[in-house]
C-alpha cells in the first residue's frame, strides 16, 4: 500500500499514451488521486477540489476503464488528466484493495515531489476519508519551504 519513498508503476492517460510519474521529474510537483469510482458523488466533489489547487499537477486516477474514462472527463469539462491502469487499475497497481465483502474500492492521494519521492500517501476505505485535504495542503507547504 501507499507508504513514503515508494514508486508508482506506469499508467495510460484517456488518449492511450502511457503516463510515468518519473516523466515529471525535476518539474512538477504530482498529486495522483485515486477515485473508489467515476460514479461515486463524493468523489466528484473531491476532484472539483483539487480542481483549483496551486502548485501541483494533480493526476485523477480512476478504476473504469479508458473509454469510460474519457467519456467521465469529457462529461465533466475536467482539464485535469485522467489515467487508468495499463493491466488491472491504478488502484491495484498501488495496493488499494477493494474491502468490506469486495465491495468497496479503497481511494486515496499520493503527493510525489519534484525528485520522484512520494512525500504524502493517504488512504480510506469510505469516500469521505479518501481526500485528506489538511495533509495535502501540509505536504505542499513543507515542499515550498525546502526548495
Amino acid at each position: 500500500m501507499f507508504e513514503i519513498g515508494s514508486t508508482v508503476p506506469a499508467l495510460e492517460d484517456t488518449a492511450g499514451q502511457v503516463v510515468r510519474l518519473s516523466d515529471h521529474r525535476g518539474t512538477d510537483n504530482l498529486l495522483l488521486y485515486f477515485m473508489r469510482s467515476t460514479t461515486c458523488p463524493v468523489c466528484n466533489s473531491h476532484v472539483r477540489d483539487l480542481a483549483k489547487l496551486a502548485g501541483v499537477r494533480v493526476l485523477v486516477a480512476v478504476p473504469e476503464g479508458r473509454v469510460e474514462a474519457a467519456a467521465w472527463r469529457a462529461k465533466r469539462g475536467l482539464s485535469l488528466q485522467v489515467v487508468t491502469g495499463r493491466s488491472g487499475s491504478p488502484h491495484e497497481a498501488v495496493g488499494l484493495t477493494k474491502k468490506v465483502f469486495g465491495s468497496l474500492q479503497q481511494s486515496g492521494s499520493l503527493l510525489v515531489d519534484r525528485d520522484g519521492v512520494v512525500r504524502h500517501a493517504h488512504s480510506a476505505t469510505m469516500p469521505t476519508g479518501a481526500y485528506d485535504r489538511k495533509g495535502i495542503a501540509g505536504a505542499l507547504e513543507d515542499l515550498v519551504r525546502t526548495r
